[in-house]
């Protein structure tokens, strides 16, 4: 006999203003009892996501979402059931959230999550929560100290994640730079991410290392020294590769044409989010982005945008990358669109087991 369907799981990461994130504990009779979740609950039939998150959160917590935009979709294979976790980030909501139904619940920093039980299909999720929706990578030629170091300051104001990528850098060189940064700058390191070794992101306290597509037969290994990695990808097999191997969040490229490599044959959109909605990880748009283009990497299912000239020449933008608002149809205003729950439950052959 085969496997049911998965189960469509509605999601909301509730945010109050200070950043907090709202959780609340599982039933202990339940599936993955006693852990900590993000509320939500099935899709009845004939709902969509948005009018499933409303519901659940109207029921559960006694508030009512007011700004969301879609964040990850998640499929996930346990043992005794499949799931798709339908995601979305809860930026304004009515009311005073409240265990409705006998259920605990408590307002967790974000960068305290990793330290909670949570099921293993909230993993990704996690991740994504606690990632910046700009990755902000240094062009090539950006290694003159004097000019980069007061760039990476105003980018790490933003929250931005930045990729430290100097290819015209020798190791030597790139690490004596490193070196120099953590001295000058160490506020710029838990927003740095590098390309070296995880030696050095451990020795100066750097954010993450991430591996081109040419180095991923390095990444399990890393992945177990508790460094948080990311990964380039090209195609829908290496993105579930790398989330297997333990990387925290992957690159696609290049979705649009690209200055940098005008002859790859760019993806587009519909193939960018074909590709995503079955890897269970969180996934940044790379090639021709700006930060522009954010609403539209969300609508096609990214955790945001990666990019290189794209960001780094801008100058003028606030701490958020500031999106215009919507409104749906059932009145909750939207910064993206209404359509990412019509898009397919996901390939079940993508799933993880775990």
């Amino acid at each position: 006999m085969g496997r049911a369907e998965p189960l469509h799981v509605a999601v909301g990461i509730i945010v109050r203003d200070d950043g907090a994130i709202l959780l609340s504990r599982r039933d202990p009779a339940a599936h993955q009892g006693g852990k900590w979740e993000f509320p939500g609950g099935k899709l009845e039939p004939g709902e969509s996501v948005e009018e499933a998150l409303r519901r659940e959160l109207e029921e559960e917590l006694g508030i009512v979402p007011l700004a969301a935009r879609p964040l990850i979709r998640v499929p996930w294979r346990y043992p005794d059931l499949d799931v798709l976790l339908d995601v979305w980030r809860v930026e304004r909501f009515r009311g005073e959230p409240t265990g409705r139904e006998g259920q605990p619940i408590a307002w967790f920093a974000a960068d305290a999550l990793n330290e909670l039980d949570f099921p293993a299909a909230n993993r990704p999720v996690v991740a994504a929560v606690r990632l910046p929706a700009v990755v902000a990578i240094t062009p090539a030629d950006a290694d003159r100290k004097e000019e980069l170091l007061p760039r990476l300051r105003q980018l790490a104001d933003r929250g931005w994640r930045i990729h430290l990528r100097l290819p015209r850098l020798a190791s030597r060189a790139y690490s004596a730079l490193v070196s120099e940064l953590a001295r000058r700058a160490p506020e710029v390191m838990p927003h740095l991410v590098l390309t070296s070794t995880v030696d050095e992101v451990l020795e100066v306290g750097a954010a993450g290392l991430h591996l081109s597509s040419r180095r991923l037969g390095e990444l399990e290994q890393a992945a177990e020294t508790g460094v948080a990695m990311s990964a380039s990808c090209h195609d829908p097999e290496t993105l579930c590769r790398v989330a297997d191997a333990g990387a925290h969040y992957a690159f696609l490229s290049p979705v649009l044409p690209t200055r940098t490599h005008p002859e790859a044959e760019p993806l587009g959109w519909a193939r960018f989010a074909s590709w995503v909605d079955g890897a269970p990880l969180p996934v940044y748009a790379l090639g021709g982005m700006d930060t522009t283009l954010l609403e539209m990497a969300w609508r096609h299912g990214a955790q945001g945008i990666a990019a290189i000239r794209g960001v780094w020449e801008e100058r003028g933008l606030s701490r958020d990358a500031q999106t215009p608002q919507k409104r749906t149809s059932k009145g909750m205003e939207s910064r993206v669109w209404p359509g990412r729950s019509e898009r397919s439950l996901g390939s079940k052959k993508r799933m993880l087991k775990r």
